[in-house]
């Protein structure tokens, strides 16, 4: 069940133009790729906001020339220069369309010019998402994507997708006939998200200023988002400090009411860095709130867009995630409840207060009653740092906690519908469980999966368990 706070926030109208672009590129490709010559395209660019950055839109073009029986279709784009950003995604226009084939890329930077080698993007990223039959996931303007990948300052790229070829799969034949439907999605685009920068608050000292980003309580949209930490946290926070296992559990007194018997059993609430903290626009998200009734259960991610990120760029690498989740996928704001970096700090996610219930769209079939936190970066061959486990930990002890949930024990969450589990399917979970339990995917990664034991044993012991 949904509950929604009514708002006269709106996204802001985001007008977009039109720039020409020719593309052409004789380069060797790893996927044994022939040198094309790629069409006149369109690019489509954010107006600028309040907030600096935007995010670019481009149309990817076909690279095999005329397409015959046999062929493998691909798509592509060059564009060496003109561009700034730093992070990207590739984006197609039905969200139900599974793209399944290879999608690569490689960047320029802008600080010395020189080109990157060619990294892949995770394609199987459908298992993120709002709950089949939500409002959210059935908006018009919710698209497939693939996973993002940050990229670091850049200002030219070359991106290919190539179909997996007639194996067989989805839309694919093997009996010399035409595909009954094309191997690639339709309208396969490039998004290029430039995070932005921004100013320290009034009075900051000059060593905070690379660091410490924020927005301007400006407009309805951002005093809202501020007003939902007002709970716990002075009006536009930039951070939530830590509390001590007693004075958390004072404050859990406070906002749920005294426990009638025993320990209470939370963590000490975690120094949280605010939405306004890591410099949220507030006027890309939809209006209002959405929440849950409870938080029953912890699904752990990993964003999957890669390691090569400082802790002092993840304010950017946040901003970037969001916009890509709100500009190119079409969802009402960031997926996630929480991120966490590899430095082990905590970040509030979607909007609505981080001691609520907010819905998020982090699990496909599974939001409901549960909240998502993100690893920042790509945990399939990579170690988790010990510092984002302990992140995870303290954070789960604490919001489960609130809740009652205990992080060692088992829970019960309904199925909306997913590859793994039917819709009104009632599954018994961890109460900290991995993406992959509730949804066929790689996610979190083996190595951050591996670790989840870690997770719960730290929580319930922060807990007092």
């Amino acid at each position: 069940m949904r509950g929604f706070l009514n708002s006269t926030i709106g996204a802001s109208s985001i007008a977009r133009s039109s720039i020409g672009i020719t593309c052409a590129t004789a380069l060797a490709l790893p996927l044994t790729l022939p040198v094309t010559t790629a069409s006149a395209a369109t690019a489509t660019t954010k107006a600028a906001t309040a907030i600096p950055g935007s995010t670019r839109s481009l149309p990817l073009v076909p690279l095999s020339g005329v397409r015959v029986l046999g062929t493998v279709p691909e798509e592509g784009l060059y564009r060496p220069d003109g561009e700034h950003f730093s992070l990207v995604g590739v984006v197609w226009q039905d969200p139900d369309t599974e793209l399944q084939g290879r999608v690569q890329v490689r960047t320029r930077s802008a600080a010395t010019g020189e080109w990157s080698g060619w990294q892949d993007l995770e394609t199987h990223n459908a298992d993120h998402g709002a709950d089949p039959g939500t409002a959210e996931r059935d908006a018009r303007r919710v698209r497939g994507a693939t996973a993002p990948l940050w990229v670091g300052d850049s200002e030219g790229v070359d991106v290919r997708v190539r179909a997996a070829g007639n194996t067989g799969g989805r839309g694919h034949r093997t009996d010399g006939a035409r595909p009954s439907q094309p191997p690639l999605p339709s309208g396969l685009r490039l998004e290029l998200v430039d995070p932005g920068q921004e100013a320290p608050p009034a009075g900051a000292p000059a060593d905070a200023q690379a660091d410490t980003p924020h927005t301007d309580l400006d407009s309805d949209a951002a005093r809202a988002a501020a007003a939902a930490n007002t709970d716990i946290a002075r009006f536009g926070a930039l951070q939530i400090p830590a509390l001590s296992k007693r004075a958390t559990e004072r404050e859990l007194a406070r906002l749920k009411g005294p426990v009638k018997k025993g320990n209470p059993y939370i963590g000490p609430r975690p120094r949280i860095v605010t939405r306004r903290g890591w410099g949220a626009d507030e006027s890309l998200r939809g209006g209002g709130f959405a929440y849950t009734k409870k938080v029953k259960a912890v699904f752990v991610h990993h964003t999957a867009s890669g390691n090569k990120y400082s802790c002092s760029q993840t304010p950017s690498v946040i901003r970037s995630i969001y916009r890509y989740h709100v500009d190119g996928m079409g969802w009402r704001d960031i997926g996630y409840n929480f991120l966490v970096d590899k430095c082990g700090t905590i970040y509030e996610g979607r909007a609505g207060g981080v001691t609520k219930a907010v819905l998020g769209a982090h699990t496909l079939g599974f939001n409901n009653n549960s909240m998502g936190i993100a690893v920042i970066g790509t945990y399939s061959t990579t170690k988790p740092a010990k510092a984002a486990l302990t992140a995870i930990a303290r954070l789960a002890a604490w919001k489960l906690g609130l809740y009652g949930a205990n992080p060692r024990g088992k829970t019960y969450l309904t199925s909306a519908g997913g590859n793994l589990y039917a819709k009104g399917k009632k599954v018994r979970l961890n109460v900290i469980s991995g993406h992959r339990d509730g949804y066929a995917t790689e996610c979190p990664g083996k190595r951050l999966y591996a670790k989840l034991g870690t997770a719960r044993s730290g929580a319930a012991r922060y807990q007092g368990r």
